[in-house]
């Protein structure tokens, strides 16, 4: 995984822009309401979503599994902590925190590795911390696409299987967790190939 990521922000840069996704802004208002104050981003790319929590206040740590990802937030978001190594192994030193923001992380790895990170994930988090993430939906254009080597989980792109979750299976993913609230949401893009809008499944959960 750390060399098709490696290669591909070599070779595309800032691939989805400068500006963070949609979802910040919602994961925010949950955020805000439950006087979240440390947030750990797992999956955090070159720091386009972890920069926006930052310039908002909070202390901010970010895990990325890609070193050129990694060299690129260092400089795009100062603020923010960050972390190169992989999400399926983060060290209690890390701290632990008020909420977690997973934008599009968990829908990158096979099922035996989903439930790894997301007890990774709840290790870092405090007793009734929050959760929020987004995954990709079995509405995205791209469900069905290519090699499927797991149900519901193809690889479209060569080196990079995605898993495409139904509401079903997001929450019997997160039955470990207190689950707050879920549902659908959009997030327009933009990385080569045109415009287009991607159809998430977010949920909101809590650490029991």
């Amino acid at each position: 995984m750390r060399s098709y990521w490696d290669d591909r922000f070599r070779k595309e840069g800032y691939v989805w822009g400068t500006s963070p996704s949609t979802t910040v802004e919602h994961a925010l208002t949950f955020f805000r309401k439950d006087n979240v104050k440390t947030i750990l981003v797992p999956g955090a790319g070159y720091g386009r979503n972890t920069s926006f929590f930052s310039s908002a206040g909070f202390k901010v740590t970010g895990v990325e599994i890609s070193e050129v990802a990694c060299g690129m937030a260092k400089k795009f978001d100062p603020q923010t902590i960050f972390y190169c190594r992989s999400a399926l192994d983060m060290p209690l030193n890390f701290g632990i925190f008020d909420a977690v923001y997973c934008f599009n992380t968990l829908h990158l790895f096979l099922e035996r590795d989903r439930k790894r990170f997301l007890e990774e994930c709840a290790r870092k988090l405090k007793d009734n911390g929050l959760f929020y993430c987004t995954v990709f939906s079995e509405k995205e254009e791209n469900f069905g696409k290519g090699k499927e080597v797991e149900k519901n989980t193809f690889e479209s792109r060569p080196g990079r299987p995605a898993h495409y979750f139904t509401e079903d299976d997001l929450r019997e993913h997160f039955k470990a967790f207190s689950v707050l609230e879920s549902g659908m949401i959009q997030d327009r893009e933009n990385h080569g190939e045109g415009p287009h809008t991607h159809v998430l499944r977010y949920i909101v959960a809590r650490r029991q």
